[in-house]
């Protein structure tokens, strides 16, 4: 599968990503293997194009397989080719993604899925530059760069035998790591922007009438485990549900699912976990001064997690800016980080 550029723009500010990028940046140029890890929905493909596009190997073939996708038979013939009559159904010679990628990049995605058999013949073809196809005694010369992806622990696997240290120390010649979308509360709104200005133009509004204050909160607030892609999905959905192309969105549906006329889970399934009783509080107490604690405390969790921006905060906190503004003179909190 061939990958464009342009079909997804990196959009992103926060520290975090541009570091990432930046790392990205210095080990394009070079033709060693690298892997992208992240957890699901950050983003790693297009981390992996970015490597290729800004590489020497920019105008040749970027080549994306996604492993989990194959069996293991099916994934050999992919990844090497096979010759005619290799086996039962193999009618003609079939040129493999090695073969087609060189000279450019190889994207193995979902790499930790690999058998331990593949595995072995992807290291021989990383150290010799070499592939025969399956059913072939052929030994073809490929010169193609591999970008491996997975959002899987690797290490832990190969100490449990499950994926060849000699495999990942080849591959690991330098490691990016793609930042979750919790550690990029800036780019949280940037992105749903974007997002929702290419749904509302599928949707062939004229435009785009934005957030509003009480969505722009909820997307503020929450946690995207799914990350980038939990994130585009959110935002279209909301933009697809949306009553009227002339008001601002007001409502984030984070649950497709979610309905008065759910169905009710069958007996004795578990649908989430058993919320925990929270501790009884020692009493007597002092009303007034817990609740101003409690209060103080949510105010300065939201400026640690806006990185001190205070009309972020005041999002995250469902407060106008000026509003904010009040409470920080109010209790005396510091506005921005202290000298370290």
């Amino acid at each position: 599968m061939a990958v464009s550029p342009e079909s997804q723009p990196i959009i992103g500010e926060a520290p975090a990503f541009l570091e990432m990028l930046e790392h990205v940046s210095r080990a394009a140029p070079l033709s060693k293997p690298v892997l992208v890890v992240g957890e699901r929905g950050t983003g790693k493909e297009l981390v992996a194009s970015r490597l290729h596009f800004l590489s020497e190997r920019w105008e040749q073939h970027v080549v994306k397989v996604n492993c989990a996708a194959l069996t293991e038979s099916i994934l050999e013939s992919e990844l090497f080719g096979h010759e005619a009559g290799a086996f039962t159904g193999a009618a003609r010679t079939h040129i493999g993604h090695f073969e087609r990628a060189d000279g450019g990049t190889l994207i193995l995605d979902e790499l930790a899925t690999i058998s331990l058999r593949m595995q072995e013949k992807i290291l021989r073809t990383i150290e010799y530059g070499e592939i025969q196809r399956v059913g072939g005694n052929e030994t073809l010369r490929v010169d193609v760069r591999i970008v491996g992806s997975t959002n899987a622990d690797l290490q832990a696997l190969a100490l449990d035998g499950r994926f060849r240290n000699d495999l990942l120390d080849r591959l690991a010649f330098d490691v990016i790591t793609v930042p979750p979308l919790r550690e990029r509360v800036e780019d949280i709104l940037p992105l749903a922007h974007a997002f929702a200005i290419n749904m509302a133009s599928e949707l062939r509004w004229s435009l785009f009438p934005g957030f509003s204050a009480r969505a722009t909160s909820a997307l503020l607030r929450h946690d995207w485990p799914g990350n980038v892609r939990e994130l585009k999905f959110a935002v279209e959905r909301s933009v697809y549900r949306a009553r009227s192309a002339e008001k601002p969105i007001v409502d984030i549906v984070f649950d497709a699912f979610d309905s008065p006329y759910k169905m009710a889970a069958p007996p004795g399934a578990e649908t989430r976990p058993t919320p925990r009783r929270r501790k009884a509080p020692l009493l007597p107490t002092d009303l007034r001064q817990r609740l101003i604690d409690t209060e103080v405390d949510l105010i300065e969790a939201a400026l640690e997690k806006a990185r001190f921006n205070q009309r972020m905060a005041a999002d995250l906190l469902g407060l106008s800016y000026h509003q904010f503004r009040g409470k920080l003179r109010k209790f005396d909190i510091r506005g921005k980080p202290g000298p370290a």
